[in-house]
This record gives structure tokens, C-alpha cells and sequence, in this order.
């Protein structure tokens, strides 16, 4: 029997054990973080080393809760992202480190003497190193995964991650480094400096990185120009950082409020995409009303973080645990739809991609109804404070979802667009039986199936307990979530 992931439905990925790639590039980023850390370890006397790593953990959990926080609509997946911060925190840590030293000691000494080739170093050859290998794991996402960006938040929010790992390393070392120079005065000097003060500099330079990817993975044209734009920006305000500090304090506060405009100008750009995102929901799904996994009452759900937030409280109220998670699993397929339509609509994906992918969620969606629903086995299902909704009728099994409006394709060819094993999950990934149809009573009897993924409720009902079960059909009931 097939079993659903919804996860890997979520993340666009093909369910199962996970690849091989992303093992071995976890393995290689973590030793290289590991090697880091001992090399630190080895450097350091006494508790030079514990002291500096604590300081550089301590802002960590906060950091990652705020950029965390930008994508609330529509969470990244979690191996993606952490798999960003390894990279930051492993590979880019490790190369800035061994090219850092190389360029000053073999090219900057050898050209500028030893003092202003630390300048050429900070100035121009860190910031280049720095960004190009923190921009690498980003690079690999848009060619790889590409339809894991779907606009600037999520480019935004693995930059940040990338860069926030980083960070962390690199401030092992500025700590341990301010300790061995000045004592303690130095070190709270360099704390306050780079964990109080600035601690997103890093996340704010690799930002730019993560705008240039998002924009090439959500257009057509100009994709090599905007990458190109994007890192050449991010070394740039690395450089004005790293330079500013030749200035002294007056140089920093310059620089400091530079950043601190071009963060409020990256809120403002996530507000406003997210502003943007749920207009889009307004806008595609009501044609997804016939096939009954939406109704009107829940597009106003949808559009608004505070009631999706609610209609998960009332889920876990009315069905524990597992009716928040299939809640949970409603609203995020709810949104990889309008994200879908998004994407077809900036020419960036076939229509046979999204025919596949567009399947695969409503089965999801259909199938989450219905385990909230299975949540209550012998009660009557609660209408949700946000208005009735649900299978209306029940259709036909082996029907179509009825779907209003037809899907136009692209005026031009794609070109490297075309769903691949690396852009989309297998159709085999969604469910049991055709891959372009699930039916009311199929999602019902599949939800059964899942039902201890979902719900952990135990064994499948057997067939003579299923005559006598309550009719699950959302328009004797009121809303099924």
C-alpha cells in the first residue's frame, strides 16, 4: 500500500528515505563545521574557546526565530533550511577561512606590505570570498530547486540562513581573537559590536545574494544579469562594512545606518508580497469551489495569518493533535496551489508540471478534510467559527475535480523547464488509484488508510464498522477541516 507523505507533497519532493545528495552534503558540511570548531579548540587556551562559542550561540535562537518569523504563510522546508545553515556554518566558514588566509599571505602581503594588505584583504578580498561561497548553496537551489523559491521571502529567508551560520563561526573567532588581544574590555567591545549592534550584517549582505536567486527563479529573462546583480550587491556592502572600519565610529555609524534602511526596505518588500499572496488567494481559489475543498468562508481563512492561526486552535480542540496537523496540511497545500498558479502565471513552469503538482495538492487537501473528520470517529464533526464548508456532493469515483477556467500555456517555450525528477515528485507519491482524480468516497476510504499518519487513531476501520461509521460527508455535518 502506498502511504502519503504529506511533507514531501508540501516540499515538492518524492517521498521516501531521503537522497543520497542531501546525506552526503549534511556529512561534508558538518565535519567541515566540526573541523572548524576543533581547529578553534586547538588555538585557543584555556577557556578561551568556550567562552567565544558561547558568546557567538547566545543571539543564535533569536536571529533564527526573526527570520523564521518572515515566512509564516508558506514554511520552507526544514532539511532545506537546515541543511543552509550547515553550509553557512560548515563549507563557507571553512573555505572563507583557508582563502582568507592564502589571499593575504601569498597575494595581498606580496603586493601591499603587510599593513595595507590586511586593508586589501578585509576590503576587497574577504567580502569576494565571503559572498561567493555563501551564495553557492543558493546558486544550487535555483538550479536544483528552483520551484522551492517561489519570491523574495524565500530567497531572503535561506540567505539569512546561510549567512546567520556564518556568522557564528566567524564570531568564534572574533571573540576568541578580541580575548587574546585585550581581555575582557576587548571582548565586550566585540560583543557589543557584532552580537548587540549588527548582528544581522551578515544576513543583510547575503540578502542580496537571496533577492537576485529569487528573482531568477520566478522569471524568464534577465535571470543571469539579476544573480550577477545580486552578489555584486552583497559584496559591496560587505565591503562598506569591512572598509567603514578603517573610519572608526564615525565610519560604523555611517554604515550602520545604511544597513538598518536597507533592512527596513526588505520588510517592506516581504509585506508587501505577502499582501500580494493572499490577494492571490482571493483570486484562484474560488475557482476550486466546485470541487468542494474550499468554500468561500474558507478563502477568507486562508487569506489571513491570524485566522489560519485560529482554525488551527479550533482543529486541535475539536480533534487533538493530529486534526491541527491535517489542519496545518490544508492550509500549506492551500497555499502551494496559489503559489503554483503564481508561477504558471510568470511563464516559469509547463503546463504538464503543474497539471501533476496541482493534482497532487488537492489530493492532499482532500485527504486532510477527511482525517479531520476520522479526528472525531462516533461524534458529530463541529461547525468552525469561520462559516460552513465542504463536499458539498460527493462525486463519482474515478471523476475529475471540477475546475473551473482552463490552463493556458505560455505564449513562448520553456526552455530547461521541464518537469524533471529534480523539480517534481513522482505521481505515485500523492495516492492510491489515478493520479488525476480523487473522488469524495476514495479520499474517505484513502484517509482511513492514512489515519494512523494523520491521527494516530490505531488500525483501519474493517469493512463492517465502515457501514455503520457517520456519514462523512461535510453538508449533513457542517465544515470539514
Amino acid at each position: 500500500m502506498t502511504t502519503l507523505d504529506p511533507q514531501a507533497i508540501l516540499d515538492g519532493r518524492t517521498p521516501g528515505r531521503p537522497s543520497l545528495k542531501l546525506i552526503v552534503g549534511m556529512v561534508v558540511t558538518s565535519t567541515c563545521a566540526l573541523a572548524a570548531l576543533a581547529v578553534f579548540a586547538f588555538l585557543g587556551d584555556g577557556g578561551t574557546f568556550f567562552v567565544g562559542l558561547a558568546l557567538a550561540l547566545l543571539p543564535v535562537p533569536i536571529l533564527l526565530s526573526a527570520v523564521l518569523l518572515l515566512d509564516r504563510l508558506e514554511p520552507k522546508p526544514v532539511r532545506g533550511l537546515v541543511s543552509a545553515f550547515l553550509w553557512g556554518a560548515g563549507a563557507a566558514a571553512v573555505g572563507g577561512l583557508i582563502l582568507n588566509t592564502l589571499g593575504y599571505s601569498f597575494a595581498s602581503v606580496s603586493f601591499f606590505g603587510d599593513d595595507k594588505g590586511l586593508v586589501w584583504t578585509a576590503t576587497v578580498g574577504a567580502p569576494v570570498i565571503e559572498e561567493s561561497l555563501k551564495g553557492a548553496v543558493l546558486f544550487v537551489l535555483l538550479w536544483f530547486r528552483r520551484n522551492e523559491i517561489d519570491g523574495i521571502t524565500d530567497g531572503i529567508v535561506y540567505a539569512a540562513m546561510v549567512a546567520l551560520g556564518f556568522a557564528m563561526m566567524e564570531n568564534i573567532s572574533y571573540y576568541m581573537q578580541a580575548i587574546d588581544a585585550g581581555g575582557q574590555g576587548r571582548l565586550e567591545a566585540v560583543f557589543i559590536l557584532r552580537g548587540l549592534i549588527s548582528p544581522l550584517g551578515h544576513p543583510l549582505f547575503t540578502a542580496m545574494t537571496g533577492l537576485g536567486v529569487a528573482w531568477a527563479a520566478n522569471h524568464r529573462r534577465g535571470r543571469i544579469p539579476a544573480v550577477m546583480a545580486g552578489l555584486a550587491g552583497a559584496i559591496l556592502l560587505h565591503a562598506l562594512w569591512n572598509g567603514a572600519a578603517a573610519y572608526g565610529v564615525r565610519g560604523l555609524a555611517v554604515v550602520y545606518v545604511l544597513d538598518f534602511c536597507l533592512l527596513l526596505v526588505l520588510l517592506t518588500l516581504v509585506f508587501f508580497e505577502r499582501r500580494a499572496l493572499v490577494h492571490q488567494i482571493g483570486r484562484h481559489l474560488p475557482a476550486y469551489v466546485p470541487t468542494g475543498l474550499v468554500s468561500p468562508q474558507d478563502i477568507v481563512m486562508l487569506g489571513h495569518i491570524q485566522r489560519r492561526r485560529d482554525a488551527r486552535r479550533w482543529a486541535r480542540k475539536v480533534g487533538g493533535k493530529g486534526a491541527a496537523r491535517a489542519m496545518s496540511d490544508y492550509q500549506l497545500g492551500a497555499t502551494e496551489l496559489v503559489l503554483l498558479h503564481k508561477r504558471l502565471d510568470a511563464g516559469v513552469i509547463e503546463t504538464d508540471f503543474f497539471t501533476t503538482r496541482r493534482t497532487q495538492l488537492l489530493n492532499l487537501m482532500a485527504v486532510a478534510r477527511q482525517a479531520l473528520l476520522l479526528s472525531r470517529p462516533g461524534r458529530q464533526p463541529v461547525t468552525p467559527p469561520w462559516g460552513p464548508s465542504g463536499l458539498k456532493e460527493p462525486l463519482p469515483v474515478g471523476s475529475r475535480w471540477p475546475i473551473e477556467g482552463r490552463v493556458q500555456r505560455p505564449e513562448a517555450p520553456l526552455r530547461q523547464e521541464r518537469a524533471t525528477p529534480r523539480d517534481a515528485p513522482s505521481a505515485q507519491s500523492t495516492a492510491e488509484g489515478p493520479a488525476q482524480a480523487l473522488s469524495a468516497e476514495s479520499a474517505t476510504a484513502f484517509a482511513a488508510d492514512v489515519s494512523r499518519f494523520f491521527l494516530d487513531l490505531g488500525p483501519p476501520p474493517s469493512e463492517d464498522t465502515a457501514d455503520s461509521s457517520p456519514d462523512p460527508t461535510p453538508h449533513d455535518h457542517g465544515a470539514a477541516r
